[in-house]
């Protein structure tokens, strides 16, 4: 969820310049409309379309499902016992007309597709796949016209853990194509289409660790278009994480998402994003906010940020939207991960509407009225009530009551802009550390210029040997301070520290 301050941001564009450090996704440029590279060659991860098929038969042991039977998975589920594994024939399979008609699997159930197997919500079934059973499998398998509520999703609906999600194509649902569980898997599908999410992580304990998101195509979800019905939600995009503790990102293929494309949201920790092709979403590619502990690297960003984007600069609005915006996060020793910094390295940003800004909502933090996460405090204060005066006027909590942006190390990075292909002047090429002036509640020990001060000169978040092409400003402490490469690079800031310049375009 995002705070007024600090405003939802923004959309996307191209390079293939500097792709030795993008292997997984080299030689897979796609045109100016994000539907594909022109030579015919596609990106590792896209499947939508072209999903790896099931068998054709029956698998040994396996019960057959028969499409002509409407309700016959709900059935068989019902009647055998955990561990089975069932075959759905060729054809659309139906599971009954009430809204919740869905299949309860039984924990290790496996259910596997043959070629052309459809399972069909016909806008009357809420879920496809609910319960609690760990273990289960959903593979082969096209789910659509399934229609779950808003901030609900079609299949794993009750978040159960273990489950392997690979090889599916979810497409057309309200809601979010799938939720998670713990160790859950999501492997080699298509989501597509979604009403709102392609995948929704949330888990209402807060206990969804291991999760795996590799090798997927997420496509034009939000059809819904839920930032318009509902203003600053924050509930939209290609895939959004709350509290995840340990994801893996790679390989995936995030376009056309009206939204961010990844947003983790709210005390998710130790995640690693590589290896990603995220381009032409509406809004940030990663969007890493009020978490802790992160590496983002090897991926390719482009021609992302600028629908939002372009929203603020034709509003008025000074704020630096950015296609990696890393809001009230950073790195935290004392919460365990594989990495104590946010480190961002080794990425190609290639004619995004700007770069990555680091910022820090100084009236947003724990048993704030600004905390739109609502009811959530710091990983390292569980309690709200604890971050109130007079206690919170001094060390610890004073520290530890933030969700600060701190520990952020953005090196080794190519970011190339040319603003004739964005479609823009001056607003679309910015880098940006900044907060603003501290207000709010009457009661905050961070009023006035304590914030601004402590993200920008005193939490160790750096920019420093990275390549820079086009006409490139910084934003340092506030808006009102805009930066050219000499005063980025001197004293006070001292940023980009052996990072090249180029004012030709990029491309």
């Amino acid at each position: 969820m995002d705070v007024p301050e600090a405003r939802n941001p923004w959309r996307g564009l191209a390079l293939l310049a500097v792709l030795p450090v993008l292997a997984l996704v080299a030689c897979t440029p796609s045109d100016e409309s994000g539907t594909g590279p022109p030579d015919g060659s596609r990106p590792l991860a896209a499947v939508c379309g072209g999903t790896a098929e099931g068998p054709s038969q029956a698998p040994e042991g396996a019960v057959p499902v028969d499409p002509a039977v409407p309700g016959d998975l709900r059935a068989k589920t019902n009647r055998h016992g955990p561990a089975t594994t069932f075959w759905l024939a060729p054809g659309t399979h139906r599971l009954g007309k009430a809204q919740y008609d869905q299949v309860i699997p039984k924990r290790g159930n496996t259910y596997v597709g043959a070629p052309g197997s459809v399972l069909d919500g016909q806008r009357a079934n809420r879920y496809a796949f609910t319960g609690n059973a760990a273990d289960v499998r959903v593979q082969h398998l096209t789910v659509r016209g399934f229609v779950a509520p808003v901030n609900e999703g079609v299949v794993n609906h009750d978040s159960a853990d273990g489950w392997v999600i690979e090889h599916n194509t979810i497409e057309g649902n309200a809601g979010a194509a799938l939720m998670a569980g713990a160790r859950q898997q999501v492997r080699g599908n298509c989501l597509r289409d979604n009403g709102q999410y392609g995948m929704n992580a949330y888990k209402a304990d807060g206990t969804i660790t291991g999760l795996v998101v590799e090798g997927n195509e997420i496509v034009g979800n939000n059809t819904a278009d839920w930032e318009r019905r509902i203003p600053e939600c924050g509930c939209s995009g290609g895939v959004k994480f709350w509290e995840v503790n340990g994801a893996d990102i790679r390989g995936n293929w995030v376009h056309d998402n009206r939204g961010p494309a990844l947003w983790a949201d709210t005390n998710n920790n130790d995640f690693l994003i590589e290896g990603n092709l995220i381009e032409d979403n509406d809004s940030a590619a990663i969007f890493y906010e009020t978490s802790y502990n992160a590496v983002i690297r090897k991926n390719l960003l482009r021609r992302n940020n600028w629908v939002e984007g372009r929203k603020f600069a034709d509003g008025g609005d000074s704020f630096p939207a950015a296609t990696v915006y890393v809001s009230e996060s950073g790195g935290e020793p004392r919460v365990p991960a594989r990495t104590d910094k946010i480190e961002i390295y080794d990425n190609v940003l290639e004619n995004n509407w700007s770069g990555i800004t680091l910022w820090e909502n100084a009236d947003r933090f724990c048993n704030s009225p600004a905390n739109t996460s609502s009811g959530s405090c710091t990983l390292l204060v569980p309690r709200q009530d604890r971050c109130s005066p007079p206690a919170i006027e001094s060390p610890p909590l004073l520290d530890d009551c933030r969700w600060k942006t701190q520990r952020v190390d953005i090196h080794h990075n190519t970011f190339s802009l040319d603003t004739s292909v964005v479609g823009c002047e001056a607003l679309c090429g910015r880098m940006a550390v900044l907060s603003n002036y501290g207000t709010y509640p009457d009661w905050s020990p961070y009023q006035g210029e304590v914030i601004q001060q402590a993200i920008t000169f005193e939490q160790r978040n750096r920019w420093h040997d990275n390549t820079y092409v086009g006409p490139w400003t910084f934003m340092a402490f506030d808006t009102d301070r805009v930066l050219d490469q000499p005063q980025w690079q001197v004293g006070p800031y001292r940023q980009d520290r052996g990072s090249t310049f180029s004012r030709a375009a990029g491309g």
